[in-house]
């Protein structure tokens, strides 16, 4: 099944909004003719009605890095989903390794942030991954089967087929190393199998799924031309218009 890539920049707690703009107007000519992926660019909160507003008119799209599993109430300094959809995000990013590692986030909340997303109509981009001590004790499978069977709880089938889940090998991120196409494609067909188990493969099968991991402009050709890997969630890379539009456009 052909699947169609999601090209998505995770910004992390880089550019204010004047440098958002800046990002926008260099980085649109350099993907003009840009047709086959979906590309989303997802900067801070405060960052993101400039990134909407610069991109406007554009086939590129704007996402969040984070959401609340509540739509309203007394949650000192969280955005609910609804407000994300009011300022005009069609993604979401939820549960980065980084959420994870320095913010307390769990299998459990982020289960909930999913369930509280999906209703609103923004895509979740689902981060899954194990760090490199798991990798290294060879329970990298039973940390993915973890993470995915408590993500996908209480989802229905008709309600999955928004979902996107990004394979981030924690020690990929930001070090330089990349998993190989054959590590990460094993890892993508074990998540697209926990898939089929909680959706069925039908769903299972539309379900995109993307690599994160130091992901550059020299090994993003190979990465994409794995049949198990249908786009990327790049970091650091994506900060440079140069650089990211030369992933975009690999």
């Amino acid at each position: 099944m052909t699947r169609k890539k999601l090209m998505a920049a995770n910004w992390k707690m880089h550019k204010t909004p004047d440098q958002a703009r800046e990002f926008v107007a260099s980085f649109l000519p350099l993907i003009s003719g840009h047709h086959r992926d979906e590309i989303v660019l997802c900067p801070s909160f405060i960052s993101i009605p400039a990134t909407i507003e610069a991109l406007q008119g554009s086939r590129v799209d704007t996402g969040a890095q984070d959401v609340c599993w509540e739509q309203h109430g007394a949650f000192t300094g969280e955005v609910s989903p609804a407000m994300l959809r009011a300022a005009g995000c069609t993604h979401v990013i939820i549960g980065h390794s980084e959420r994870r590692q320095f913010f307390g986030e769990t299998d459990d909340s982020v289960n909930r942030k999913l369930r509280a997303v999906l209703p609103t109509g923004l895509k979740p981009i689902v981060c899954v991954g194990e760090v490199l001590e798991e990798r290294e004790a060879g329970v990298t499978e039973d940390v993915l089967r973890r993470q995915c069977s408590l993500a996908f709880r209480e989802i229905s089938a008709g309600g999955a087929a928004p979902i996107v889940v990004a394979y981030e090998p924690v020690w990929a991120i930001g070090t330089g190393k990349t998993a190989t196409p054959e590590l990460a494609g094993e890892a993508h067909r074990l998540i697209r199998h926990q898939a089929a188990q909680a959706f069925g493969e039908d769903v299972a099968n539309r379900m995109r799924i993307l690599y994160g991991g130091s992901v550059k402009p020299g090994n993003a050709a190979l990465l994409m031309s794995h049949q198990d890997i249908d786009g990327a969630l790049v970091g650091g890379a994506s900060l440079e218009p140069k650089s990211f539009a030369a992933i975009v456009n690999y």
